[in-house]
């Protein structure tokens, strides 16, 4: 099949080289606003370049992958799919839940699949959780704790475009929640601080966040997230049971340490998403070329992206007016 792909900044750059590997994908057509950004990723994949997107969306495509800024998602999701092409956009559909819904209620339901990248969906130790709660291995479970710490912060000019630490960074936790216990999130209340960089405060935003989710069914999550863990990039999720407790992401390269001492972690710690997720990104595009073909529904679909986004909108809202925050 030949792919489409729009933005060749550093994570589209990335997936460029994944489809590029993947056995499905016979050829490429990548397109940049930069045109020289989208020459160079063409010439280490071996792709096409389309000069603008009239001329991508009128190459032989068979799917579109969306790798552009935020601000842009939402007209190239409608333009692929107004065109009948199975779109795999980057999250989020949009950058606010209203723009969202209007994403939404223009696609037409029996039409091409869309399908919004929240990763962590396909990596082996999160699917690994769900199945653990889905079985009942851990008994029911009453308590979630999610962490996603970067170990330096951003450039500083990325902040006030980012949505925020609950949209930007928070939000897959929040995704990855509802996917691994299959529940809906009811209530919201997040706090946050500033202890580094004045930047961050100046963009109304944090660089450190808590929140706290109930779940429908009574089970409770924690959900934090900072922009400074200079050990390295920790991801995890704990799921706690009535049975015993499993956790996601906490292998020889996490990077903590026990205050009674000892050699773990053994491994070094990963720098980044990119390396962290390396696989899970893989098995991701792997899945929309499946969606493609045919083969299988979109694995996140814009009601799940939405979800998500509905948490981190209402644990902003949470910070700022400094109470919980009810959904539905």
């Amino acid at each position: 099949m030949r792919i489409g792909l729009i933005g060749t900044g550093r994570i589209g750059a990335f997936h460029a080289a994944t489809l590029a590997a993947l056995p499905a994908v016979t050829g490429l057509v990548l397109h940049d606003p930069v045109e020289r950004s989208a020459r160079e990723a063409a010439a280490r994949v071996g792709a096409d370049v389309a000069r603008d997107l009239d001329a991508l969306f009128a190459a032989p495509l068979d799917g579109v992958v969306v790798a552009a800024p935020t601000s842009t998602h939402a007209e190239l999701i409608l333009a692929a799919h107004h065109r009948g092409l199975p779109v795999f956009c980057e999250k989020p559909v949009a950058g606010t839940l209203a723009e969202t819904d209007r994403v939404l209620a223009s696609l037409d339901p029996s039409g091409a699949a869309l399908h919004i990248g929240f990763q962590r969906r396909f990596d082996a130790g999160y699917q690994a959780l769900r199945e653990a709660v889905a079985d009942g291995r851990l008994g029911w479970t009453h308590t979630l704790r999610a962490c996603t710490a970067d170990p330096t912060p951003p450039p500083p000019g990325y902040i006030p475009r980012s949505g925020g630490i609950f949209r930007d960074c928070s939000v897959h936790d929040y995704d990855i929640v509802r996917w691994v216990t299959g529940r809906e999130v009811v209530q919201v209340y997040a706090t946050g601080a500033n202890r580094g960089e004045a930047f961050f405060a100046d963009a109304g935003d944090v660089d450190t966040a808590v929140t706290v989710l109930t779940l429908d069914d009574g089970t409770l999550a924690t959900c934090t997230a900072t922009r400074y863990n200079g050990a390295g990039y920790d991801v995890r999720l704990e799921a706690c049971g009535s049975k015993g407790t499993l956790v996601a992401g906490l292998t020889e390269q996490t990077p903590v340490a026990s205050a009674e001492g000892g050699s773990w972690p053994a491994g070094n710690p990963y720098p980044g998403f990119m390396e962290r997720f390396a696989d899970a990104y893989r098995a991701e595009l792997d899945a929309f070329t499946e969606v493609v073909a045919g083969d299988r529904p979109s694995p996140c679909t814009g009601q799940d992206a939405r979800a998500a986004l509905a948490v981190a909108e209402a644990a902003t809202r949470s910070r700022a007016e400094g109470r919980p925050v009810t959904i539905g």
